[in-house]
């Protein structure tokens, strides 16, 4: 299978720079008139996907969502899945995942192995147990052309206190993720697949994206507060490796397919425009 680097870039191509997430939380589901049960979110997920799925780049379900309803959330999510890929999008699971030994490796079966019911094409992963300790899903990740984004500088207030911290040496933690990061791309042509997340929202980070050969996941956009210009201010030379993600701003348009698709196209429109004069 080709890299989820060489997939995501064409994708890109003939898509456009835009993920969008499927986020079916209760205020959503209530604005669309949907019921805040397993039903509401079949519904939600169906009219994204039928909206969406043939048009967007990368279509990223927040995992949380379904996995309040138990077992028949979860059937869900797999049937979503199931139906981006039928749609050609690539599927960005957000699942936020970081443990050890065994236990990171059962992970990485579950979400990129290719026999496992919601098999996706990258997931999210946390670092914060040592980038090394996510070894296991970035070998079954390179063994069947699949993706990870792993967390640097995340949009919410609270990851400062953590990811702007500094080390013995004088780097911040998002600049050690960063760093070792770039080094698992290091030589990869055209684009590595292991990615890295930086909110919208962070302004400058004052860290070095320079050798990160990699997907740069940018959250954050539209409802909590940042606007495609800010990724100029945030990524600076690194845009052109740069996929930004909108969630509500997007699905507050349903559920109506049409307003979906048309909100689609102006976050489309938006950030090809910033991207472009990178």
């Amino acid at each position: 299978m080709e890299s989820f680097g060489v997939r995501l870039q064409r994708a890109v191509s003939e898509r456009g720079p835009l993920c969008v997430g499927i986020d079916p939380h209760p205020a959503l589901l209530a604005s669309w008139g949907l019921s805040d049960d397993v039903n509401g979110v079949e519904r939600f997920a169906r009219t994204v996907v039928d909206a969406l799925g043939d048009r967007v780049a990368v279509v990223k379900p927040q995992s949380a969502f379904f996995e309040r309803f138990g077992s028949q959330g979860v059937a869900v999510l797999e049937s979503t899945i199931r139906q981006l890929r039928e749609r050609g999008s690539l599927v960005l699971l957000d699942v936020k995942r970081g443990d050890i030994g065994s236990t990171v490796r059962a992970y990485a079966s579950a979400y990129l192995d290719p026999s496992s019911p919601v098999y996706v094409d990258a997931v999210t992963a946390s670092p914060f147990l040592g980038v090394g300790s996510l070894a296991p899903m970035f070998e079954l990740a390179a063994e069947h052309g699949g993706g990870v984004f792993v967390l640097a500088l995340t949009s919410n207030p609270e990851g400062a206190s953590v990811q702007r911290a500094t080390g013995a040496d004088g780097r911040t933690v998002a600049q050690l993720v960063i760093d070792e990061i770039s080094q698992l791309n290091a030589g990869v042509e055209p684009l590595g697949s292991i990615g890295l997340v930086i909110g919208a929202t962070v302004g400058e980070t004052g860290c070095d994206l320079s050798a990160v050969n990699g997907p740069l996941l940018a959250p954050g956009l539209g409802a909590q507060g940042a606007t495609a210009a800010d990724l100029r201010v945030v990524f600076g030379s690194a845009l052109p490796a740069v996929l930004p993600a909108y969630s509500r701003e997007v699905l507050g348009a349903g559920p109506d397919p049409e307003a979906l698709r048309a909100a689609a196209d102006r976050a489309v429109a938006d950030c090809r425009a910033v991207l472009a004069t990178s």
